[in-house]
């Protein structure tokens, strides 16, 4: 419905009404346009629509390819947004990353914890909900200005300049995008896995990340003693949340299933088997297993029958069973098939190095079996990858039998190497990492899970060095205020930002000419106005 038909709708539902003659029908149609999504289902089915086109339209052409960047607060989901409607005129296939290691670390009431599913689980679709509020208020700020605007051009009687900026209004895009959650390894068994994905959806979610890891047991991805579980474990709780999906109307919501198998060398459980071959035999072969030739051994031992012979499951002290070296991408690949044969829609590999051909590696194997098969991969900050890429473009020119005298292996990390070929061979690859690892190994979605941790950090450090230091103030407005004047920042008018235009707007549909206003000409936002 466009803005003039919004109008005539509200007037004619006030025009019904004989006692409401203070309501004027155009606040009401701009009020309806600025909050378009009235709930978390809403935006949800909004969001997996979205979700679903880009990811037909990767599977026409991997150059395609969407992103994401990690969010721990409203605020900076929400400017990710601002800026890239900014940049690039569009938020065309670009989300927004819920990490649960952000949640663990920055969000939790007992405080900073490590990424061992320890924070509460509420707190995530709190978050979820928490940033779809600021993305709506993005929306609100935006079509307010346009309403101003339209304003202006109206009592100068520009009509030119109306139509334009009705048809602007018309054609509307908002900022609200996908959001892809983490809901680590379901903080529980399936049902406790089902109830949280509901309150996911419920919030606005329509793609719910889940790890094949042990929910009691579970470490963050790029850290050692992860423990997995057996597929039937996993695959009731891929089946919990698309029962969930399903039950609240999201038909089309995205399952992203995780494997960290290709780091876990443990399990906590031996698979039950009915029958040889089965999914649950396929697991326990990769167990790491001795012959049993006394039975007197055995000390409450499980043990394993092959080709009439027991086994016996190494076990640690902890209890844990563990896998055969060398077996991570075997049953990497055997993971990914039967998630995508049970209800997922994308993949998650959880590798130790950015390294596009051992993923492709994997990839083609699962495609083998599943053509349009595609992942979402973590182009992770627990990566170095300056020094990863400089190792790769270092360990290739030796194999080609170029000359690397030039350079230290164990030093690539210097400054020296910056300016050099090696260095800048391995920043464009850097570079095209996303685009190459698209193409080839199948990767749909690309996200950084931490940007913003760092980037908090990072900005803060310069700031507390200048501005405690010598530079005092000048800190402040050469490093922070200047910058955001000249590069266009919107939250250097942060009352604008906080929603005080919009209350002004508010304040004069409800009291007209008696409106209290807090723009006047004293608001020193009016600074910022050049």
């Amino acid at each position: 419905m466009s803005y003039l038909q919004e109008i005539a709708k509200a007037d004619a539902t006030i025009g019904e009404q004989g006692h409401w003659q203070g309501i004027a029908a155009e606040p009401v149609a701009r009020m309806r346009l600025q909050n378009r999504f009235h709930t978390g289902l809403d935006i949800a089915r909004h969001t997996a629509a979205i979700m679903r086109r880009d990811m037909a339209a990767y599977d026409a052409d991997p150059a395609n390819y969407t992103q994401s960047l990690g969010c721990w607060h409203g605020f900076i989901g929400q400017q990710k947004m601002i800026s890239i409607k900014k940049h690039f005129g569009t938020t065309k296939g670009r989300y927004l990353y819920l990490s649960g290691w952000m949640v663990a670390a920055l969000r939790s009431e007992f405080g900073p914890l490590p990424d061992q599913s320890m924070h509460e689980k509420t707190s995530v679709p709190a978050l979820i909900e928490e940033l779809y509020t600021f993305l709506r208020q993005a929306d609100a700020r935006e079509l307010g200005m346009m309403f101003r605007e339209f304003d202006k051009a109206r009592d100068e009687g520009n009509d030119v300049e109306m139509q334009r900026l009705a048809n602007a209004i018309d054609q509307y895009e908002s900022h609200i995008v996908p959001i892809i959650a983490d809901i680590d390894a379901g903080f529980g068994n399936a049902e406790a896995t089902y109830l949280l994905a509901r309150k996911f959806i419920e919030a606005g979610a329509c793609c719910i990340q889940i790890e094949n890891q042990v929910s009691d047991e579970k470490q963050c991805g790029h850290q050692d003693g992860k423990v997995t579980v057996p597929h039937e474990d996993f695959l009731a709780k891929i089946r919990a949340v698309r029962y969930a999906f399903l039950e609240l109307g999201v038909d089309d919501g995205i399952i992203v299933a995780r494997t960290d198998s290709l780091g876990a060398g443990l399990t906590k459980q031996i698979a039950y088997s009915r029958e040889d071959g089965d999914l649950a035999d396929q697991y326990n072969s990769f167990l790491d297993v001795e012959e049993v030739s006394d039975i007197a051994s055995l000390r409450g031992d499980v043990v394993l029958a092959r080709d009439g012979k027991l086994f016996r499951p190494k076990r640690l002290p902890s209890n844990l069973f563990q896998f055969r070296p060398g077996t991570g991408e075997d049953r990497v690949v055997l993971d990914c098939i039967t998630s995508l044969q049970n209800g997922a829609d994308l993949l998650w590999i959880e590798t130790e190095k950015p390294h596009i051909d051992q993923i492709a590696g994997m990839v083609d194997r699962i495609r083998a079996v599943i053509p349009n098969a595609k992942l979402v991969y973590n182009n992770s900050p627990s990566f170095n990858w300056t020094l990863n890429f400089r190792w790769q473009v270092f360990d290739a020119w030796q194999a080609e039998g170029r000359d690397v005298s030039a350079y230290d292996r164990d030093r690539l990390m210097s400054v020296d190497y910056d300016a050099t070929d090696l260095g800048r061979e391995a920043d464009e690859k850097i570079r095209t990492f996303q685009k190459d690892a698209a193409a080839r190994a199948g990767i749909f979605h690309h996200l950084i899970t931490l940007p913003t941790y760092h980037t908090a950090a990072l900005s803060t450090d310069n700031l507390a060095r200048e501005y405690f230091g010598e530079a005092g103030m000048l800190g402040y407005v050469e490093g922070v205020q200047r910058k955001e004047i000249r590069q266009g920042i919107a939250c250097v008018k942060h009352q604008n930002m906080a929603g005080s235009d919009m209350g002004d707007d508010h304040k004069e549909y409800f009291a007209g000419d008696a409106a209290l206003k807090a723009g006047g000409a004293h608001n020193t936002m009016n600074q910022f106005a050049a």
